[in-house]
């Protein structure tokens, strides 16, 4: 998936509409693979590691402007499904 279908599935979960974030969405998406990357995970071109980033970029938008900050459950779910898949799949190759 390209940067620009990242940044356009991101809008569509955020309900925005037009180009004037785009800069700070990008922005976002980097961060949110650094921060999953941080996690210990290595994402892959999958729909899943896809839907991973982008949900990540828009927590992390999101919480600029709530009250509460802290990760959402689906998000923090998803994140260790997607770790401990990881790390089932290297325990089983050694």
């Amino acid at each position: 998936m390209t940067q620009d279908e990242r940044l356009t599935l991101l809008k569509a979960d955020l309900e925005l509409m037009g180009s004037v974030k785009d800069a700070y969405l990008k922005h976002l998406l980097a961060v949110a693979e650094e921060e999953i990357a941080r996690e210990g995970i290595k994402l892959t071109q999958t729909i899943s590691d896809e839907n991973l980033r982008i949900m990540y970029a828009a927590y992390l938008y999101r919480k600029r402007a709530a009250e509460i900050t802290a990760m959402p459950r689906m998000l923090r779910w998803a994140l260790n499904n997607r770790l401990m898949q990881q790390k089932g799949a290297t325990a089983d190759a050694t």
